[in-house]
Formats: structure tokens, C-alpha cells, sequence
């Protein structure tokens, strides 16, 4: 092969590329999409709770990792174990690889591919046989970008996959918080079943009471039978509490993508539910700041953003589109001699296609576009607004759940009272069974509310936690 020959093709061949590239190059900086403009959030410029004012001491709920949030070092090993299995997550994860590598295609698409090509032609002719082999570099159907139609279309791919990342990061602060809540009632159910044994007890206790006085006729039969249902209906409880705590580390199970720890069983409940050791406040700021703060916010506005590039792409089509195909190397009428000829060969065969009749299909296409980007605008203010709502609800729970904890703790105090005094009368004489029996069922539903309430603000932090975007720094991290 002559290094001569083929220089001179090379040389020749870019030489003819290198206006249509140039103007290429150009007309990738010009582009049909609108100028995107983030629409105005359509909530109320602050939260009703005067609670939700920022503090310049305390950081905000996306700054605060989810290791030094929890305080409960069984909590922390299961969060980390979901996020090392959880299926959802790991579905979350491929999303985006699988949108990266779509934007990379994208991406590709606005530089030649050059490629290595032998080919080979044999013509038969009335008075001859025509044959012709070339050996060298190709470039297909490289379209130069006046226009900016694959900008767009690129635009619009890189804003997928930050959507994708944005929907992994709100993946994961949702599984944070679900395997906290799940956790949560897990512990709770541990304390309604501490709660059902010790009422049930105290009913065993005052049914053999009962039946002895009834047996040697110091009571009626009434009263009998009235400690019999209420013994029959400890036991009920406790086995419905037993199957609801089945069903909860069934769920929390579930999350952890394995079977619970042997080794983590929960702390016995009045050490994790009670006041004290309660989650950290978290102040709810301004909802232009939760805007910041939520992935899934900014995930939809990422597809506004690729809805808005997409219109670009689609006012583009209308315009001439300028394809490049072109080669360069050596060519020989024989298969033998073609890498011992000494003569260069190219070619150069740039196209240009303009719309004239497509029956309304571009037309439709832009349509088709323009309505995709107001959908994205609807699903990008109804996000905002749904944000709006679950801070509000999460700061409501807040404002009033510590008020409602303190004093369903008085009323159980005061039930606790009641029911010691009213035995205590019993066994003296001094009234009637019913007030026991009266007083006993008020106790053990006053038990269950406060046990229950404390639940309840527990996992409200957990969720305002969340709904403020906090949880997914650093998910690889292990406690």
C-alpha cells in the first residue's frame, strides 16, 4: 500500500468535510428549544406553624445524615442493611445507570463515527465486467446540527438522568424513613404486648378472686361472669397485638431485602418510645427552601426541563436536515492488488432533505411536544404543592402531638389511680364490682392509647424528617 496515496485521500476527503463539520459545529450552539423559565411555585409563601421558622443554629433536614439523626444503634444497623438490599433501591440504581448510558448515546450523536470499511463491488455490463474494492476509513449518515435538533434531543437525555438521580435520592429517603417507621411500630407493638400480659394477669388474678367468692356465695353470678368476658378479652387482645407484631417485622422484612436479625431484637419499648429520647427537632424553613431540599421536586423539574428540549427537537424538523456520508482510502478493480495499489480514492456525499408534504406529521410532532411540557409543568406544581402538604401535615403533628403525649400520660396516671382505689373498695366492701371492672377496662384502653400516641410522634419526626428531604447523604455509609 502506498502511504502516499492514502495520505492525499485522507487529506482530500477532510478537506471536503471540514465546512459542512464547521457549520455543523456552529449550528450546535443554536437551538429551537424555549428559554426555560422555572414556573412559580403555586403554595403560600410560608407554613401556618410559626414553629417552622428556621433557627441559625439548627441545619437543615438534608444536611443532617441519617447516622447522626436516629439515636438507636439497633435502627441505624437495619437502615444500613436495606440500603445495601433493598430491591426497590437497586432498581433505583439501574434506572440511572441505564439513563446515563442513554444520554451517552445521545451525546454520541453529535460527532462523526468514523469506522474501518473494505468493501467490494461486481457490475455486469452488456460488454464487460466492472470491479471495484476500496479499503479505508467511512463516515454514514453523520447529520450536521444547524439547527440544533440532536442538541435538543441530547438536552433532553442529560435532563433524564438527572431526573433518574434525583428519583434514587428520593427512593432512598423513603426507604430511610419506612424501615424507621416499620422499626417503630415493631417497638410498639413490643410495648401493647408488655401492656395485654400485665392486664391480663391482673384479670386472672381478679377472676379466681371472683369465682372463689362466687363459688362460696360472697358474690353473684353477674359479677362472674362479667370477669370471665373481660379475661376472655385480655386474651383476644393478646393474641391480635401477637399477629399485628407478626405481620410489622413481616413488613420491616421486607424493606431489609432479608430475614431480621437474629441478634437485633428490640429494646424493651419504654427506652425508645418515651420523651426523652425522642428524635431531634427539625425546623421547617420557608417552602422556597423545601423546594431545594426535595429530590423528588427537583426530579420533576428535570422532566420539565427534557419536556422542554423535546420542543426543540420538534420545531427543528422543520428545518433542512444535512446528512455527511463520505470515505477515504485506496481502490483496486482487482481483490488481489488492492493493498499494493498505488492510487488514493474518496468520496463525498453530503445530502440535505427539506420538509415539503408530510401530512401534518411535524406539525403533530411539536403538538405532541408542547402538550408534553405543559403535563411536566401540571406534574411539577402539583409535586410542589404535594411537598407543601406533607411538611404541613408533619409540622401539625409536631405542634400538638407532644401536648396530646403529655397528657394521655396524665390520664393513665389518673386511670392507674382510679383503678387501685376502686379495688381497693371492693375488697373492703365499700362498692360494687362494676366500678372494678369499670375501672380496669378504662386502665388498659388508657395503656394502649399512650403507648400508641407515643408511636405516633416517634414516627411523625421520622416523617417530617423525610418530607424535609433529609436521609440520603452518603448512602454507602455504615454506621
Amino acid at each position: 500500500m502506498s502511504e502516499t496515496a492514502l495520505t492525499s485521500a485522507l487529506s482530500r476527503f477532510a478537506l471536503a468535510c471540514a465546512v459542512p463539520l464547521g457549520a455543523g459545529l456552529l449550528g450546535a450552539c443554536m437551538s429551537m428549544a424555549p428559554h426555560y423559565e422555572r414556573p412559580a411555585a403555586p403554595v403560600p409563601a410560608a407554613f401556618a406553624d410559626p414553629a417552622s421558622a428556621p433557627a441559625a443554629s439548627t441545619p437543615a433536614a438534608n444536611d443532617i445524615e441519617w447516622q447522626s439523626h436516629f439515636n438507636d444503634e439497633r435502627l441505624k444497623r437495619l437502615i444500613a442493611i436495606a440500603l445495601n438490599n433493598n430491591r426497590d433501591l437497586r432498581v433505583a440504581v439501574l434506572n440511572i445507570e441505564q439513563a446515563r448510558a442513554q444520554y451517552q448515546i445521545r451525546r454520541a450523536d453529535l460527532l462523526p463515527s468514523v469506522n474501518a470499511a473494505v468493501n467490494g463491488q461486481r457490475q455486469t455490463q452488456p460488454t464487460s465486467l466492472l470491479s471495484v474494492y476500496t479499503a479505508g476509513l467511512a463516515v454514514t449518515a453523520y447529520e450536521v446540527d444547524l439547527f440544533g435538533r440532536v442538541r435538543s434531543l441530547s438536552n433532553a437525555a442529560l435532563a433524564q438522568y438527572f431526573g433518574t438521580e434525583e428519583a434514587r435520592k428520593s427512593a432512598q429517603i423513603s426507604l430511610v424513613a419506612a424501615v424507621a417507621t416499620a422499626y417503630y411500630s415493631v417497638l410498639a407493638d413490643d410495648a401493647l404486648l408488655e401492656v395485654t400480659r400485665q392486664t391480663l394477669g391482673t384479670r386472672e388474678e381478679a377472676h379466681q378472686l371472683t369465682q372463689l367468692k362466687f363459688d362460696n356465695g360472697a358474690s353473684s353470678e353477674l359479677d362472674y361472669r362479667q370477669s370471665e368476658s373481660l379475661l376472655e378479652g385480655a386474651r383476644v387482645t393478646l393474641q391480635q397485638t401477637i399477629r399485628q407484631r407478626a405481620l410489622d417485622q413481616n413488613a420491616l422484612a421486607l424493606l431489609l431485602g432479608q430475614s431480621l436479625p437474629g441478634e437485633m431484637a428490640p429494646a424493651p419499648p419504654d427506652q425508645v418510645l418515651l420523651p426523652p429520647t425522642l428524635l431531634p427537632e427539625l425546623p421547617a424553613g420557608l417552602p422556597s427552601e423545601v423546594l431545594v431540599r426535595r429530590p423528588d421536586v427537583r426530579q420533576a423539574e428535570q422532566q420539565l426541563i427534557a419536556a422542554n428540549a423535546n420542543i426543540g427537537a420538534a420545531r427543528a424538523a422543520f428545518f433542512p436536515r444535512i446528512l455527511l456520508t463520505g470515505s477515504a482510502g485506496i481502490a483496486s478493480t482487482e481483490l488481489s492488488g488492492l493493498f499494493n495499489n498505488n492510487s488514493g480514492a474518496w468520496s463525498f456525499l453530503p445530502s440535505l432533505t427539506l420538509p415539503i408534504f408530510d401530512a401534518g406529521r411535524n406539525r403533530a410532532n411539536l403538538e405532541v411536544a408542547k402538550v408534553n411540557r405543559d403535563i411536566a409543568v401540571a406534574q411539577y406544581e402539583k409535586t410542589i404543592q404535594t411537598a407543601f402538604r406533607e411538611v404541613s401535615d408533619a409540622l401539625a403533628g409536631q405542634a400538638t402531638l407532644g401536648e396530646q403525649v403529655r397528657a394521655q400520660l396524665a390520664q393513665t396516671r389518673a386511670e392507674a389511680a382510679r383503678f387501685k382505689l376502686a379495688d381497693l373498695r371492693y375488697r373492703n366492701g365499700a362498692s360494687s364490682y362494676l366500678d372494678v371492672l369499670d375501672a380496669q377496662r378504662s386502665l388498659f384502653l388508657a395503656q394502649q392509647a399512650s403507648v400508641q400516641v407515643q408511636a405516633a410522634q416517634v414516627q411523625n419526626q421520622v416523617t417530617l424528617y423525610k418530607v424535609l428531604g433529609g436521609g440520603w447523604k452518603n448512602p454507602a455509609a455504615t454506621p
